[in-house]
């Protein structure tokens, strides 16, 4: 591609409180539309603001967790502009004295580590929602004020990204951080977490950027990757064909899979910040700072690093542990308790743990299998075999029950029995003659059949390790 692709993210977070930012309206999510709704919501005369404080401190953590400067002053202005769901005519946001300024997300692509830097980290009022009618010649539109005031965290990337990876890696890096600190639940299908992509092209060397297109609201990662695949392709056709591209702001059709005008440069919205006269600035002494570092856990990169080091397991298997907290924790006391085996711990896991929270849609916290209950599974799977154990599993997800009852009740455990094996294999032997002269012949796979058959026999149950040793035995020497 003889283009160099120049992107940026603005990403916005609703805030994990019990209250929106400047009143005591519920933030629950899913209420009857405008049930969560008071005088401040509203906008309507008369009415003052007042600060959530639980809503500055959450951005205040996670604006220490991306490494931003933080200023010792922090103020509120007034965003203007008309939106039906914003009756005010303004939003309360940040503009000239943000929380956080200059901070940085490190990145991994393709086994090469990148910081991507973050120009602000600011606390702003959500927006309320407007439902439009399916109906095409219908003339209305409807408007939910639940969301409207709830705290909302906006962090603005510079133009560092240069690949749809990058990006890519950027958003689940950046997701992961505000999951651990504990700020904000992510939920994309719930929109607590949108994306703002801006994306321009230019000629490989080129010392100025083409022309910005910002692509606005866009819920799901799937979608930001989506439209900047599709924006590379469209603004890299009209270079080639020597056209402008326009500075502008586009929507992405999902449906359709391209994105469409919504305003040019002409028509841009000036939003003439002023500072907000209601609220009075925010004061941020060092103690406060130091207070709410010690708040900040161990973040994902750091912690993933420190798998791979610590329990010598890959970097994909890390990376797959430490996406989430509390699956991170999860194996750590699986660790602890089994004090080795953090290779195998990490595949029951990644292949056996993951899966059965999938199917079932449930979270780590939920499951009924603890760590303790899975370190006991594994160290059983020694006397009922690993296919065993794996039905053992499943058993525990679905009673709650310890590998050690389920393996009791149902007589699960192998059969290591010498004489028993012993009749039984002669029994294998006879019925296949065949099999016992190929392997004689040196033909490896018909001692795999024997032993196949004789767990056919016992039901599975049969020792492995034993097993072999006994049908080894008897067809070199010859029954006893």
């Amino acid at each position: 591609m003889k283009y160099e692709v120049v992107m940026g993210l603005e990403t916005h977070a609703e805030l994990n409180t019990v209250s929106k930012l400047f009143c005591g309206c519920s933030t629950k999510f899913g209420s009857e539309p405008n049930t969560q709704a008071c005088p401040i919501c509203l906008g309507l005369p008369g009415v003052l603001p007042v600060m959530n404080e639980r809503a500055f401190e959450h951005s205040l953590k996670a604006a220490i967790a991306l490494n931003c400067e933080i200023g010792r002053f922090a103020s509120f202005d007034r965003k203007n502009y008309y939106y039906p769901d914003l009756p005010k005519n303004y939003q309360i946001s940040q503009s000239y004295f943000n929380i956080g300024n200059n901070g940085y997300v490190d990145i991994v692509v393709k086994g090469k580590k990148k910081r991507i830097d973050i120009h602000n980290v600011h606390l702003e009022e959500e927006a309320g929602k407007l439902i439009h009618p399916e109906k095409s010649d219908d003339d209305y539109s409807l408007v939910d004020f639940n969301r409207a005031g709830v705290p909302l965290l906006e962090i603005v990337t510079e133009p560092d990204m240069r690949s749809i990876e990058e990006v890519e890696s950027y958003m689940q890096i950046l997701r992961n951080i505000l999951l651990y600190i504990g700020v904000s639940d992510c939920k994309m299908q719930e929109g607590s977490l949108r994306f703002e992509a801006s994306i321009s092209l230019c000629e490989k060397g080129a010392k100025v950027y083409g022309n910005r297109v910002e692509i606005k609201n866009l819920n799901s990662m799937k979608a930001v990757l989506k439209v900047l695949a599709y924006e590379i392709s469209r603004q890299g056709d009209l270079l080639d064909k020597g056209k402008e591209v326009l500075m502008e702001t586009r929507l992405w059709d999902e449906v359709n899979a391209v994105s469409r005008r919504m305003r040019t440069k002409e028509e841009a919205h000036d939003y003439r910040y002023f500072p907000e006269p209601d609220l009075v600035p925010v004061w941020i002494d060092q103690k406060w700072i130091d207070e709410t570092k010690k708040t900040i856990p161990e973040l994902p990169v750091n912690k993933r690093q420190r798998f791979v080091k610590e329990y010598l397991i890959s970097d994909y298997d890390a990376g797959v542990l430490t996406e989430d907290i509390f699956l991170a924790d999860y194996f750590e006391a699986c660790v602890k308790l089994a004090r080795n085996s953090s290779k195998e711990l990490s595949n029951w896991i990644i292949n056996d743990v993951l899966r059965e929270l999938n199917e079932r849609k449930i979270n780590i916290q939920e499951f009924t299998v603890t760590p303790k209950m899975l370190v006991e599974l594994i160290k059983e799977k020694s006397t009922v075999g690993n296919a065993i154990a794996k039905e053992v599993f499943i058993e525990m997800v679905n009673t709650g029950k310890n590998a050690q009852s389920i393996i009791n009740e149902k007589n699960l455990a192998q059969l290591s029995d010498v004489d028993e094996l012993n009749t039984i294999t002669a029994n294998v032997i006879e019925k296949n003659p065949k099999a016992v002269e190929d392997y004689k012949r040196g033909k490896k796979n018909a001692l795999a059949f024997l032993i196949g058959q004789t767990m056919k026999m016992t039901k599975g149950k049969a020792n492995p390790k034993i097993l072999t040793e006994i049908l080894k035995e008897k067809i070199t020497t010859g029954p006893k």
